[in-house]
């Protein structure tokens, strides 16, 4: 199992929540929380895959943007 790490403007649980159907769906993706206490937003993301395609093509239809720190 692999841990992936996103910077991403998430910015509060309603930001969030406008994800959370899209990411959920991602089957490589076992589970994903967000940080928002931290000042980059951080997503983890643990999978057996590499999803990083799937979840910036996500981000970016919803409006936010997510950065491949892994």
């Amino acid at each position: 199992m692999k841990t992936l790490k996103f910077k991403t403007t998430l910015k509060c649980g309603g930001c969030v929540a406008k994800v959370k159907e899209q990411l959920d769906a991602v089957q490589e993706i076992k589970s994903w929380n967000v940080d928002l206490a931290n000042p980059d937003r951080l997503l983890t993301v643990e999978t057996e895959a590499d999803p990083t395609a799937a979840i910036v093509k996500i981000f970016n239809a919803t409006g936010y943007k997510a950065e491949s720190l892994s």
